[in-house]
């Protein structure tokens, strides 16, 4: 004889005490739910527009600096702590957490062209228009102490830029040539130079920590490899590369911020076109800087916005701008992936939240649950007009939205010259060029 039994378990259905939510059993049978889709569309929706209503993101202002703020330098080991340098050759080292300034120090005589962090963290570099490299203690002197560098080293000319070695106590500078020195020794261990117009900009690989990258005024981006002491290959562009940054995650790949309007992200071994050309800004884009997972990268613009690019994206993601906010010069994304730097010419630092609709601090379980379960259905959803107008949708001051449509124009009446002419000319006489090799002039290696 078969005798069938209902089996329950109790921790299924039963509540453990009476202020939890009482537990539905569900069955996930699509046939059962016949409007699934219509109500996640309703969801997404929902989800969007909220997004937009919360985003908010604008931290504070760092206020203290008397001049244009010209470069700022994250800390390698601590969060809170960002260094930032002055066009007066003031540089302020500044607590996050706290949004104060902890120590302020005259570095230079004129501009601080560049600054950066020691590898460990114990010191910083700075570079100046009073020909000199200087390297500080992190920590603040202690009482009745001068505040002096651990050592000067004065160069004969004026350097633009540095960086230091992400492993070795080996450093970059750059100016009419690029040297690179020993931390130990007075003179450079070795100058590399290609061409004779000055260099603007030097960075280190951080993951093939021997090679370096510099832009030059006269519109080239060179490569360099330390091991050979010679430069490796230079890729010229239109016109003229502001700064380079290289994707923490993928050794080849590196993000230029050019003159016109544009930022280039390059694969160093195949320089003849870049990967992506990223096109939204109205003005000469000045910084660049990635973010810790390299999927996203941030610029600063002299149109007073500063956006957010994915990496295979050709337009940004985000704008961020202030009535206040002037020609941002500088911009840094911190090392957790949540917030972004950025220094402008009016003397202020700017906090800003990487993702503008993020609610900062602790989320309970529930929370963070539905915010994952909207981020799901705004990703199922993206593509459907109505939602995808929704979170496209950016307010922009009115100078920068007059200068896109304008510059939408041009680029329209380019395109129909360009096939007037070559529908009126002898048949493949008029080459199509895509529009990534438009911008590259030559490669010589």
């Amino acid at each position: 004889m078969r005798v069938k039994v209902l089996s329950r378990n109790p921790d299924d259905y039963v509540r453990e005490t009476k202020l939890d939510l009482q537990r539905v059993p569900r069955n996930y049978d699509p046939a059962l739910h016949p409007f699934e889709v219509a109500r996640e569309y309703v969801r997404a929706l929902n989800a969007t527009k909220l997004e937009r209503v919360f985003a908010k993101p604008f931290l504070s202002s760092l206020d203290g600096h008397r001049d244009g703020v010209n470069c700022i330098a994250k800390h390698p080991k601590s969060l809170s702590t960002v260094l930032s340098g002055a066009c007066d050759g003031e540089v302020r080292i500044w607590n996050l957490t706290k949004r104060q300034c902890i120590r302020a120090l005259q570095a230079h005589e004129g501009f601080v062209r560049g600054m950066c962090a020691r590898f460990c963290g114990t010191s910083f570099f700075t570079v100046g228009d009073d020909k000199t490299v200087k390297q500080w203690k992190m920590e603040s002197p202690a009482y009745g102490e001068e505040e002096e560098p651990i050592h000067t080293i004065l160069g004969k000319t004026v350097y633009t830029g540095i960086d230091h070695h992400w492993k070795d106590a080996v450093f970059a500078t750059c100016g009419q040539q690029v040297d690179i020195w020993d931390e130990q020794r007075t003179s450079p261990m070795c100058s590399l130079t290609w061409g004779f117009d000055s260099i603007s900009s030097v960075k280190f690989n951080p993951i093939e920590t021997y090679l370096l990258g510099s832009c030059a005024s006269d519109r080239n981006i060179v490569l360099y490899d330390m091991r050979q002491s010679t430069p490796l290959k230079k890729v010229i562009l239109n016109m003229r590369t502001n700064t380079l940054c290289w994707n923490p995650m993928e050794a080849f790949i590196f993000t230029a911020a050019n003159e016109d309007y544009n930022l280039y992200t390059f694969d160093m071994r195949y320089l003849t076109s870049p990967v992506m050309v990223h096109m939204d800004h109205v003005s000469a884009v000045l910084d660049v800087d990635y973010s810790p997972t390299g999927k996203e990268f941030v610029s600063a613009s002299f149109d007073k916005s500063v956006r957010i690019f994915p990496v295979d994206k050709g337009h940004s993601r985000e704008v961020y701008h202030t009535k206040r906010m002037q020609h941002v010069i500088t911009v840094k994304w911190t090392s957790d992936n949540k917030y972004i730097l950025c220094g402008s010419d009016e003397m202020n630092i700017r906090l800003w939240k990487a993702n503008a609709s993020e609610k900062l601090g602790v989320l309970a379980p529930r929370e963070k649950a539905a915010m994952n379960y909207n981020q799901k259905l705004k990703e199922k959803f993206q593509h459907h007009p109505q939602i995808k107008r929704i979170a496209r949708h950016r307010h922009l001051p009115k100078s920068i939205y007059c200068q896109i449509k304008e510059q939408r124009i041009m680029r329209e009446a380019r395109r129909r010259k360009e096939l007037n002419r070559r529908k009126h000319s002898k048949p493949g006489s008029v080459p199509v060029v895509s529009e990534k090799k438009k911008h590259v002039v030559a490669v010589v290696q």
